[in-house]
């Protein structure tokens, strides 16, 4: 185990370097000015000209590159009219926002963790539950409405069932105040009422993916040699189905669960616009929008953190569902 996690942590590291010296590359290596995109429009010739001095744009592009990666590591001293000394892990400077891009980040990505985590947990929840009872009833009806759900979700996009869901309890059934969030720690209720339609639309479209996923894999499971073998023992249908048939059929639903989350994790862009809340994925449009490259930066390397610990996780989560699979 320590072996695998050493190994897996070092490929993380490499990972990541390739993906933060890409995008500082096509960020700021390109033959163009970078500034005149990211600083506001009243800047000035004098302003233009301090904030090159602050990016360093004037040093070698490895230099550039050492410093930015320093300042995450180590902070950085973004100067008086900037708000002084940047602790570490500091991502630079926003001037489309006037502010720290690491300030930016620490309040959006509350956000993003409230949207995913709880959806990812009712998607997974649900999917699986209905491709077991599916494979387990299959043929009965309901399997036929099973299948149903995984055809309907599958078929809609986010945008629009979010705006249904919108239309119908919020703003004519009002039994769900408008979309918003407030953190947790300060009202648990509000926090839940105002996600909950992001939830529930997360959850309607992933989890009909997961189920079907789920079916075809117990479907195959159950037919099995060790499975027959269970029964043949005379051992409960619990056991058999829950213990021995589902630890095996849940691998690769383990696998897409850990892809989806990592990438959710990165910006539900859609989910964020539908609903009119400023998370993760939001931020970035916005920012591309707006020519902010410390903030484009900023997020690229958050989105690829959280992918690349979600496949640490979904490796290590081999091992713990199913015995066969060993980690070396």
């Amino acid at each position: 185990m320590t072996r695998f996690l050493v190994r897996r942590l070092l490929t993380a590291v490499l990972t990541l370097f390739a993906v933060s010296v890409l995008s500082f590359l096509m960020f700021f290596g390109l033959p163009r000015d970078p500034v005149s995109g990211m600083c506001p429009k009243n800047c000035n010739a004098e302003r233009l000209e301090r904030v090159r001095e602050e990016l360093g744009l004037r040093d070698p592009l490895p230099e550039q590159y050492a410093n930015y990666m320093k300042g995450i590591v180590t902070g950085r001293d973004l100067g008086s009219s900037q708000g002084g000394r940047c602790d570490a892990p500091c991502l630079g400077y926003s001037y489309v926002n006037s502010e720290a891009v690491t300030d930016t980040m620490a309040r959006v990505l509350p956000v993003t963790l409230s949207i995913v985590i709880p959806a990812a947990v009712l998607w997974l929840v649900l999917g699986v539950g209905l491709g077991m009872i599916s494979a387990l009833r299959r043929g009965t009806v309901l399997d036929r409405v099973a299948i149903g759900f995984s055809l309907a979700g599958a078929s809609m996009q986010l945008y629009f069932v979010g705006a249904v869901l919108l239309l119908v309890f919020t703003y004519n059934l009002r039994i769900t105040p408008t979309p918003g969030y407030t953190s947790i720690f300060d009202n648990p209720v509000k926090w839940a009422s105002g996600l909950v339609l992001a939830w529930v639309s997360l959850a309607f479209l992933f989890s009909a993916i997961y189920a079907r996923l789920s079916r075809a894999q117990m479907l195959e499971t159950l037919s099995e040699d060790f499975v027959r073998t269970a029964r043949a023992k005379g051992l409960a249908k619990p056991t058999v189905y829950g213990r021995h048939a589902l630890r095996a059929a849940i691998t690769p639903v383990v696998t897409i669960a850990g892809l989806d989350v990592g990438s959710a994790l990165g910006g539900t862009v859609i989910t964020e616009t539908t609903f009119g809340i400023q998370g993760l994925g939001r931020t970035a449009v916005d920012a591309v929008k707006a020519g902010d490259l410390p903030t484009i930066m900023a997020t690229v390397l958050i989105s690829a953190v959280f992918i690349v610990v979600a496949n640490i996780v979904v490796d290590l989560l081999y091992a713990a569902i199913d015995p066969r699979v060993r980690l070396r």
